[in-house]
């Protein structure tokens, strides 16, 4: 008898073909990772074909695999994971792709395909820089207008590059650079001989 897993496995493999790039099953979840150029098209297939029907997206989120695996990963910098429900068949799926461009990564919109992706990809596009092309009103929702960087970038610094100050002169909100020095932060140990000790 095969389980529930084996199922959707074996739907993907039949509805999906070579567009899939690697399947895993991990934990009892299923990763599927297809290529930008395929991503929009296996999306509709996800959400359109009735052995998966995948119709709510729990979520979309930004990657910077940047330095991971402590700096060994050797793939594309910036990815888009989005983490799908099909409430008739009671499963779910998590979809992965890479942007092909490290330096100005874009993929494609999914506000057609799920329309609850508009705000997960202006926190994408907010936060990582990754655009997606065919958004209706790709802008930032959670950082400042003037706010210059992407925040979740590996190599944004953790101090920014400007900060926001009251000026009582000018009676006014002012950027200014960082006047911040940036530093290391190690946390001290304490270690005492019987700390914990009941007496």
């Amino acid at each position: 008898m095969t389980t529930k897993l084996e199922t959707l496995e074996q739907a993907l493999q039949n509805t999906l073909g070579d567009k899939i790039r690697s399947l895993t099953v991990a934990l009892g979840e299923i990763t599927l990772v297809v290529s930008a150029a395929d991503y929009r098209n296996v999306a509709q297939q996800l959400r359109d074909v009735p052995a998966l029907k995948f119709d709510t997206l729990i979520d979309l989120c930004g990657v910077d695999y940047s330095t991971y695996g402590d700096g060994a990963w050797e793939g594309a910098r910036f990815a888009v994971v989005l983490h799908l429900l099909s409430v008739g068949h009671n499963w779910r799926l998590r979809l992965r792709t890479f942007a092909a461009d490290d330096e100005f990564p874009v993929l494609p919109s999914m506000v057609e395909v799920w329309p609850v992706a508009n705000w997960f990809e202006r926190e994408a596009f907010d936060f990582y820089g990754i655009m997606f092309e065919g958004h209706p009103d790709l802008r930032r929702i959670l950082t400042d207008y003037g706010f210059i960087g992407h925040p979740f970038r590996k190599d944004f610094p953790l101090s920014g590059y400007v900060e926001m100050r009251y000026d009582a002169e000018q009676k006014r909100v002012i950027y200014q650079p960082v006047t911040v020095e940036p530093r290391e932060v190690t946390p001290r140990v304490i270690r005492e001989e019987h700390y914990g000790d009941v007496k």
